[in-house]
């Protein structure tokens, strides 16, 4: 395993130990095979369950969802898509999308494009941009009557951006990318600077 830290062991899937060394966090893992397309991991901390990796792969194989449950601390989803050829992303929402005027009230023709950076970040570009990690904490927004940005991965499928001016929540949006991953809506409510509150559903198409 590699990426910001390189971790070595060797594990058999029937839930028994095996030892790993040179990771503060862990030194003994447990590694279950659930069935094809499932798999549970147990970091263990001289005996103590620090961590439970619940790692499900996608029907068609290229996505890889994994949620880290430990104790204190609020579940965490992460996920990955299969690398290779023009597969690049590694987030369910990377890609161009362009509005579909048939599912929708607003004929704007709006152009979306959200892309992963390569450290966990996404960059969004539209009529307004932003690039943030889904770590909670806020982001700068550019070209948007909108501070900053939140972002917070619900599941696999979904995310939720909230929105700030002058550290009030000013908007709120929802992601949801269907399960083909060919479509996905946004539910957006933002309050405008007269007060008045406007609730706005759109729908796009992958390219």
């Amino acid at each position: 395993m590699s990426g910001d830290t390189h971790l070595d062991f060797t594990a058999k899937s029937d839930g028994h130990g095996a030892p790993v060394t040179g990771n503060p966090a862990f030194n003994q893992i447990e590694l279950r095979k659930i069935d094809k397309k499932r798999v549970e991991v147990r970091e263990k901390k001289d005996g103590a369950v620090v961590a439970t990796l619940r790692s499900r792969l996608s029907s068609d194989g290229n996505e890889l969802a994994i949620t880290t449950v430990s104790p204190a601390r609020p579940d965490q989803i992460t996920v990955w898509t299969r690398g290779g050829g023009a597969k690049v992303a590694n987030d369910p929402l990377a890609g161009d999308w362009t509005q579909d005027l048939s599912k929708t009230r607003m004929r704007q023709g709006l152009v979306l494009k959200i892309q992963a950076d390569g450290s966990g970040a996404v960059r969004f570009s539209g009529d307004y941009s932003y690039t943030a990690r889904f770590d909670g904490k806020p982001y700068d927004v550019q070209n948007s009557r909108n501070d900053t940005v939140t972002l917070a991965l619900v599941d696999p499928h979904t995310v939720e951006a909230t929105f700030r001016r002058d550290d009030q929540v000013s908007q709120t949006d929802r992601w949801v990318v269907s399960a083909d991953g060919e479509q996905m809506t946004l539910t957006s409510t933002a309050t405008l600077e007269t007060g008045q509150h406007l609730t706005e559903k759109l729908v796009f198409k992958k390219q």
